[in-house]
């Protein structure tokens, strides 16, 4: 049976929406929002946008004529919660008074996808959910110990896009999900790699918090006693550390952009060096993007570990594959652990739409946030 299900995907300058009619889409929009909208809300918790962000949805569902009463329900992005399993949940009053007070991991913009789809969803009198937000955590017990009990090891990551895609792919090749070993790696500004073993993400890289491989924005794993001399150098704040670790890491630290397509054509010389990279020569570009994709490829050569070489296939996505050469380099390393799949993007709207489908259709699978 085909439902009308509304996705709220909200990001810290703009909301990925989209409205479908069964698989339909009425509408998809990327609203950015101007320096001028959030000036008001600057310094301030993020929820004190809300009522900005749900009048936009609300306008456009008037603006394409689709009455609240025909929604069947309303999907939000997973943001910071605590740490739960993968699964569709509903959205309850536990978890609203999670996401709006950062009780875990702080107040970050995706945090809103799960208050909004609720408040939408009271107009609407349909239920609302939240979809595999990043704070799933399926590792197995041996792989949470880091070498510091007091410092474990923490799953967060690209959960909605790395299940979705692993459901996409085990559909192409007519097994379910939950009887497949793969490995998934999403590529974006931040960088996740997991060990998919029968339907559980048993083990994978927690890039947010700078584990795993750098990335265009993240420094990822990095020598820890040199780390540990530049916090007590007295030269550099928290918030510098901080900056080394995620937003001026990787790429951006080597090249001076963290645009990888504006960085391949650097490379490949076909722009002169863009105002924004610092003084480096073609050939320093290519070793630090050819260094990142090492990196990458030697995390998902441990998850082949992990899985004892049992792997039905390699995923990648996320928007770091829409280039050629990346996915390209990748496969030339790993191609014969198992069969390779690219899904540029991050799948993200129609991961939340088709979760809350199977939702609708087997309200069995509908999980309880407490």
């Amino acid at each position: 049976m085909a439902f009308n299900i509304l996705v709220i995907n909200p990001g810290s300058t703009s909301d990925d929406i989209g409205y479908y009619r069964g698989d339909k889409p009425v509408f998809e929009v990327t609203v950015r929002y101007s320096i001028a909208d959030l000036e008001p809300y600057e310094g301030k918790n993020v929820t004190e946008q809300l009522p900005l962000r749900r009048k936009l949805i609300l306008d456009y569902l008037l603006d394409h004529k689709v009455p609240l009463e025909e929604i069947d329900a309303v999907i939000g992005r997973g943001g910071f919660i605590r740490s739960v399993q993968g699964g569709v949940y509903a959205v309850n009053d536990k978890m609203v008074n999670d996401l709006e007070t950062g009780k875990y991991g702080g107040i970050h913009p995706s945090n809103l996808g799960g208050i909004l789809a609720r408040d939408i969803a009271r107009y609407a009198k349909c239920p609302s959910f939240v979809a595999n937000p990043v704070v799933i955590d399926e590792m197995q017990p041996i792989a949470r110990l880091s070498g510091m009990p007091d410092n474990p090891r923490i799953s967060i990551f690209h959960a909605l896009s790395q299940k979705r895609v692993a459901r996409l792919i085990a559909g192409k090749i007519g097994k379910p999900y939950e009887k497949l070993n793969c490995i998934v790696c999403h590529g974006g500004g931040g960088i996740s790699i997991g060990a998919h073993c029968q339907g559980k993400v048993i083990d994978v890289t927690n890039g947010y918090e700078g584990e795993g491989p750098m990335t265009p924005q993240r420094s990822g794993s990095v020598p820890c006693a040199k780390l540990v001399e530049m916090c007590f150098s007295g030269q550099l704040s928290q918030r510098d550390i901080h900056l080394k670790l995620r937003g001026k890491g990787g790429l951006v630290a080597y090249t001076g952009t963290s645009d990888v397509k504006e960085l391949e054509e650097f490379i490949r010389g076909e722009q002169k060096r863009p105002g924004s990279l610092i003084n480096c020569t073609p050939q320093q570009a290519k070793l630090a993007l050819d260094a990142m994709i090492y990196q990458m490829v030697k995390y998902i050569g441990s998850m082949a570990v992990v899985l004892t070489g049992k792997v039905d296939f390699i995923a990648l996505t996320g928007g770091l594959m829409h280039s050629k050469y990346i996915p390209q380099e990748i496969g030339r390393y790993v191609g014969w652990i198992a069969p390779m799949y690219v899904f540029p993007g991050s799948e993200e709207k129609d991961a939340l739409r088709a979760s809350a489908q199977r939702a609708l259709e087997d309200p069995k699978i509908i999980q309880q946030y407490n």
